[in-house]
């Protein structure tokens, strides 16, 4: 793999720097044979050609969102500092459902709660001619008298890109004038295909401007790459004598700040952590742990030996892990039996997928069919214990119907009807109501951690348990709720024939 520049302040995307794409069907053999993990991690030198993987790409793009809102649910959610927008007002509509995730956060963490703390510059079809260089700098300066912050980000916009905003001068300026950093996140929608590039622009911001040189390390504290969900780590980690430090979201500026001082890196998914956890390693010097995601018993065995060889606690681990699988084998069978005989479906981001079918299969659940959103067919270490998609193969076999779409739901229909599915997982609910009204439950994944290590294992089959109950509703939905297309496209057997002959769009 390439180096990870620092020096740039803007953050190469994914599809360049990982071949990340957005559309593809077929099994998850074919993709990860088609990916090529091991020769990418080695930098493709070995054969160009191998390095390319086809896209089915469609005639047009139903929903989905952008890098701009995983900057807004990323950087807006740092505690002590400030987030500002400048873009049109529509770009800040997401700071509704992010202040509720946030203020949940930080319940969930024991953090004091309070709203979230994000300005919108509110362009104008004027600015969009003059330029609006001074509602930025009068914005930030806004941040500072009301919150004092420890840190102001500002993300870009599709606006601010298309003008050409000169947004890194006005960001440096104004750090010297403040004291603090004040850093430019440049996440214009069109900037990447996939929004996944908008957690590597926070993060690349962070590594650049927060993140601090320091020879000093604290052998017990582990950073840990998450979201905002509950806090499972801390007590799992304190059976082996080790201290969280949670990034990105709930943190403060002093936890960015001693990012460089863990010991170790860790993540519940390749997706969010594989850009800052490299990046930690190759500049900072703190090591990733690279090894399987820890979902299942293969990949949280795995995951947690690595970690105790890193942490040089190999001892605590075994101990750990034998004590676990005594507790939590006999809940596990338990749940096995009410679950027989289910066929369950995943539809979610690209590595946490691969890792909930791992847990499926662990609750012997039948699963013919999963839905990414995005698929890397590297991560940024290049290491082939990670290659997350590779383990979910070898440990837990082929999945039949294996497919990339970024929340295209006229493909979801086809998709679900091909496996026909008792249940789905999913996040980025806007799916969900379409699997309802075909009568089937979803379990909207809210709290990522759910499924994470040994007690994930039980918390998923016990979630699973719970939506079923309410199979009745859904099916009263069914019997009541009309679908929004046309019966020619009800009938088609492949979701992704408009990528295969998009004339017959106009046919």
């Amino acid at each position: 793999m390439g180096k990870i520049n620092l020096r740039l302040t803007e953050v190469q995307n994914r599809e360049r720097r990982l071949g990340t794409i957005i559309a593809w069907n077929g099994t998850a053999s074919d993709l990860h044979t088609q990916s090529g993990y091991q020769q990418r991690g080695s930098g493709c030198k070995s054969n160009k050609d191998g390095c390319r993987l086809c896209e089915a790409k469609g005639p047009f793009t139903q929903g989905s969102v952008c890098s701009e809102q995983m900057v807004e649910c990323q950087a807006g959610n740092v505690r002590d500092a400030v987030l500002i927008q400048h873009s049109p007002i529509g770009c800040g509509a997401g700071q509704v459902p992010y202040n509720s995730i946030y203020r949940n956060g930080l319940a969930m963490r024991g953090h004091k709660v309070e709203n979230i703390r994000i300005i919108n510059t509110n362009l104008q079809e004027t600015d969009m001619v003059f330029g609006a260089l001074g509602k930025l700098k009068q914005s930030i300066d806004d941040a500072w008298e009301r919150y004092s912050p420890k840190a102001i980000f500002i993300g870009t916009s599709c606006p601010t890109g298309i003008i050409g905003e000169d947004i890194e001068s006005v960001a440096r300026k104004k750090q010297e004038e403040l004291g603090i950093p004040v850093i430019p996140l440049f996440c214009e929608g069109f900037r990447s295909k996939h929004w996944s590039t908008g957690f590597d622009a926070t993060q690349h911001g962070i590594l650049r401007q927060i993140v601090k040189k320091s020879t000093k390390k604290q052998e017990d504290l582990v950073n840990v790459i998450s979201l905002w969900g509950s806090d499972i780590f801390t007590p799992m980690f304190k059976e082996l004598n080790l201290r969280v430090n949670y990034v990105v979201d709930m943190a403060s500026v002093s936890d960015l700040e001693q990012l460089s001082e863990a010991a170790a890196t860790v993540g519940f998914c390749y997706t969010l952590s594989s850009y800052m956890a490299a990046a930690l390693e190759q500049e900072f010097g703190v090591p990733e742990v690279k090894a399987p995601m820890p979902y299942g018993f293969a990949g949280t065995d795995a995951w947690l030996r690595e970690l105790g060889k890193v942490t040089h606690r190999e001892e605590l681990v075994e101990q750990y892990i034998a004590k676990e699988h005594a507790r939590v084998k006999p809940k596990i069978a338990e749940l096995k039996k009410k679950l027989q005989g289910l066929k369950g479906y995943v539809a979610t981001g690209s590595a946490y997928a691969h890792g909930l079918i791992q847990v499926l299969r662990e609750l012997d659940i039948q699963v013919d069919g999963s839905l990414v959103f995005h698929h890397d067919p590297v991560y940024d270490s290049g290491d082939a214990r990670e290659d997350s998609l590779g383990h979910l193969i070898e440990h837990y076999g082929e999945v039949p119907s294996f497919n990339v779409s970024n929340r295209q739901q006229y493909q979801f229909y086809g998709l679900l009807q091909e496996v026909k599915p008792d249940f789905i997982l999913i996040r980025h609910n806007g799916l969900a109501p379409l699997a309802s009204k075909l009568g089937i439950p979803a379990a909207p994944l809210g709290d990522e951690h759910i499924a994470i290590g040994y007690e994930g294992i039980v918390n998923l089959g016990e979630a699973i348990l719970d939506i079923l109950a309410h199979k009745k509703f859904h099916d009263d939905l069914k019997k009541h709720a009309k679908l929004p297309y046309k019966q020619w496209w009800l009938e088609q057997k492949d979701p992704y024939i408009l990528a295969k002959h998009p004339e017959l769009i106009d046919a």
